[in-house]
């Protein structure tokens, strides 16, 4: 594996260093978490597999995302940094799907344990809808992967950004039902989702979108499913080139610091999870009425 391309007057080189290094303080992140949770007593006797399901979830998208970190490849280009099999698109894509489905997950836990508190229905649904809408669009991904259009990439990133839209709307609903801390924590989120949703609007869609025309005119013909399958297994590409990564560089970069700490931040909501009830900015409807009805009856 030749390294000399590893210098400071390498763009590629240079942002790869931040990815390496980004990824490590996650990793810090992560264990400083882990050892919050052993000192709470909150961590390892419960939940699925002896761990906090958000915990585990969360060790699972932030390891993936560092492993895509050290290893980066651009999917559909076939291009990747260092001569090795775990550069393979197939590893890749892979580690992502696994990492991806367990970030929306880990909304999904959130979304549904505020809800129950607020006696928010519409915010429940909402939890269950988002997980299938992502596993479609990982299917739209390895589409994307196998054939090599990018047709895949628009739908899969169209679909990710109405999850999150639909993730916002159950966050504005949760606004209105809390008060104090709770209220500024989620209205934090929502202004973070919204940054993400135009980024995706004007950045990340729209790129992928004229890639998919260009590629339309030029004529291009895509791989069937047997071949692409081979294909994305053996072939990869090394480069070095700045001008093959910059257009997967701003993505990237954002997507492996703020989507992993926004992942870090939801597995930490096991530690504060008794604070929404005490942040209702009312009590539900139901227990309010109950409360009346038993005043009656004395």
């Amino acid at each position: 594996m030749r390294l000399e391309w590893l210098t400071f007057s390498e763009p590629v080189a240079i942002w790869w260093d931040f990815l390496v290094l980004v990824s490590a303080g996650n990793i810090a992140l992560l264990l400083s978490l882990w050892r919050r949770f052993h000192q709470t007593g909150r961590s390892l006797r419960a939940g699925s597999f002896g761990l906090q399901p958000l915990f585990l979830l969360s060790a699972a998208y932030v390891l993936g995302c560092a492993f895509r970190s050290v290893l980066p490849r651009a999917d559909v280009q076939r291009i990747c940094l260092f001569d090795t099999w775990l550069s393979s698109v197939m590893v890749g894509r892979s580690v992502a799907t696994v990492a991806e489905l367990c970030f929306i997950l880990q909304w999904a836990i959130v979304l549904r344990a505020l809800a129950r508190v607020a006696h928010a229905e519409t915010v429940r649904n909402i939890a269950i809808a988002v997980v299938p809408l992502i596993a479609i669009a990982e299917l739209c991904s390895w589409y994307a992967v196998v054939t090599t259009d990018y047709l895949g990439n628009v739908l899969e990133n169209s679909l990710w950004t109405a999850a999150f839209l639909l993730i916002a709307a159950a966050l504005l609903d949760l606004a209105g039902r809390f008060r104090g801390i709770v209220r500024l924590a989620i209205l934090a989120a929502i202004a973070g989702i919204r940054g993400y949703a135009l980024f995706m609007c004007t950045v990340d869609v729209p790129m992928y979108f004229v890639r998919w025309q260009a590629e339309l005119a030029s004529g291009k013909e895509f791989l069937g499913l047997a071949s692409g399958l081979h294909d994305v297994a053996t072939r990869w590409i090394v480069t070095h080139d700045f001008a093959r990564w910059k257009g997967e560089i701003v993505w990237m970069s954002l997507y492996f610091s703020g989507a992993v700490w926004t992942s870090l931040l939801l597995a930490s909501f096991r530690l504060v999870m008794r604070l929404p009830a005490r942040y209702l900015a009312r009590p539900p409807l139901l227990v309010r009425g109950g409360m009346d009805a038993g005043r009656r009856s004395h």
